[in-house]
């Protein structure tokens, strides 16, 4: 069989979620939308059922891919509903859903519930995606309560550069979430993975009752570019790894790969991997791209093609075929791929697919 396969460290997994937890001090919901970040939402949420606080998901069919999957923690959508219908699932399914919008306070105003909602109310502090305008955000408020449809409510906003340190922004950000919400009692969602991970200099109004939305960093990657403190004790839950299918040896002067972008500059082994753009290793990786053959550090050379891609042996003479490749993971840090690639973490994992995705419980 192939040899391109995701291995998935679930023990990581639940040692970045309670370290979120942990230098929060606050409750924190598990982000797994866009399927566990390409991690696999129903073993992820199994993996942390017993202690998540919740979960978070994009919208309501990745809600009730964990309902089906018999899970009971609480399930936030962090799209909200994009029709009035959909209520209808979120009062049978108990789902919490976050409200940006003043149709949807008028669409829940409007239906029949057999239990009142917990609402998750987002102000537009800035970043100019959904959210309430801050004019309007006090007034939401007090409707969603006076209409006896709404069991609870929390204050949430996002900060759109908290990966960023030296931006303004979101102090900026803070600054009018805290207008907006003078006087508001409710629990408060404001941090993401980058806010979160830089506490408590970003959010010192962070609270027990409070919560915070972790993401990137449950899977083990960092959302800065360069060292953070909090995020060095983090866990790569994702390896992705191959194997040498073939070893050529070339002279000096001669082209790899399609376009013949690269071309060697001195006699080199060349290792060609069972990896490519079709499997979410990036295409515009450049050559010099870190990977892993055998445990010691090498680099890609020649442009990515849909299913192989090829690296430098040269200086690895032991290695050869069938040698194993970590593309990222404990050896080579995905944040590393990606800034190479100009690119996010994110980004690689929501792209992974065709691997054979195994499990670890540790």
């Amino acid at each position: 069989m192939r040899p391109a396969r995701a291995l998935i460290d679930l023990q990581a997994l639940r040692h970045n979620y309670q370290l979120a937890r942990e230098i929060s001090g606050a409750r924190a919901l598990a982000v797994i939308k866009a399927d566990a970040y390409g991690h696999g939402a129903v073993r992820c949420a199994q993996a942390l059922q017993g202690s998540a606080d919740g979960f978070a998901v994009a919208c309501i069919e990745e809600a009730l891919e964990l309902r089906y999957a018999t899970l009971r923690n609480p399930i936030l959508l962090l799209e909200g509903f994009f029709e009035a219908d959909e209520l209808k699932l979120i009062d049978q399914h108990d789902l919490w859903c976050v409200v940006h919008s003043t149709w949807q306070i008028e669409a829940i105003e409007r239906t029949r519930l057999n239990r009142p909602l917990n609402v998750w109310l987002k102000l537009d502090t800035g970043m100019h995606r959904v959210g309430l305008h801050p004019a309007e955000y006090r007034e939401a408020y007090h409707r969603l309560m006076a209409s006896g449809k709404v069991a609870k409510i929390v204050l949430m906003s996002h900060f759109s550069s908290a990966d960023e340190p030296e931006s303004p922004r979101s102090a900026e950000q803070l600054a009018t979430f805290a207008h907006a919400s003078a006087g508001l009692q409710a629990e408060i969602s404001l941090c993401n993975s980058p806010g979160l991970l830089r506490w408590p200099q970003l959010t010192p109004r962070q609270r027990p009752d409070d919560w915070v939305r972790a993401g990137l960093m449950i899977y083990g990657a960092s959302p800065f570019e360069g060292p953070q403190e909090q995020a060095a004790r983090l866990r790569p839950v994702m390896t992705l790894e191959s194997k040498i299918i073939c070893v050529r040896e070339l002279a000096a002067g001669e082209p790899i790969g399609y376009g013949a972008r690269f071309v060697t500059e001195r006699p080199t082994r060349v290792g060609v991997v069972a990896m490519g753009y079709a499997d979410g290793y990036p295409r515009h990786a450049p050559s010099g791209t870190p990977v892993s053959i055998d445990g010691r550090r090498s680099r890609l050379i020649g442009r990515v093609s849909m299913d192989m891609l090829t690296v430098d042996l040269s200086d690895l003479p032991a290695a050869g075929l069938g040698s194993r490749v970590e593309l990222w993971g404990r050896e080579v840090g995905a944040g590393e791929v990606a800034a190479a690639a100009g690119t996010i973490p994110y980004q690689l994992f929501c792209n992974l697919r065709r691997v054979q995705t195994l499990y670890s419980a540790g």
